[in-house]
């Protein structure tokens, strides 16, 4: 892709989509079912993860530049007001941000540079939920 149109790009475009962005939330929480090194925090989470995944991809995409849907139908609310009243410790924040670093690498979006950079920034956001859980 020239960088000239790239740069014109949001990190939601850059990913793929909705598309995408929802591959990821589905590859992230089946490895929180059936993965056991992801059990506590799986634990933390209510038994249907159906809400969650609707969540989390709505989530995603407005946050990376995508419709903002999840912040109209969510109005004053951020994830680390969400997370606020659970409690995060540093392994389960851990636990976070490996799945969903799995999830991103499985589902591997074309733009490997967005997608590590995604990576990254949610790895900062579930580590800081540890210190305010």
């Amino acid at each position: 892709m020239a960088a000239a149109l790239k740069d014109r790009l949001t990190p939601f475009e850059r990913l793929g989509g909705a598309v995408v962005l929802e591959r990821i939330v589905e590859r992230f929480y089946d490895l929180m079912e059936r993965d056991r090194a992801y059990a506590e925090l799986r634990a933390m989470h209510a038994a249907d993860l159906a809400p969650m995944r609707r969540s989390l991809a709505g989530f995603l995409t407005a946050w990376s530049g995508g419709p903002r849907n999840w912040f109209v139908e969510n109005p004053g609310k951020c994830m680390m007001s969400v997370h606020g009243g659970l409690p995060i410790d540093a392994q389960t924040a851990g636990q976070w941000s490996a799945a969903m670093q799995r999830a991103i690498a499985d589902v591997a979006p074309g733009d490997r540079e967005t997608a590590e950079l995604f990576a990254g920034r949610l790895d900062q956001i579930a580590r800081a939920m540890a210190r305010i859980g």
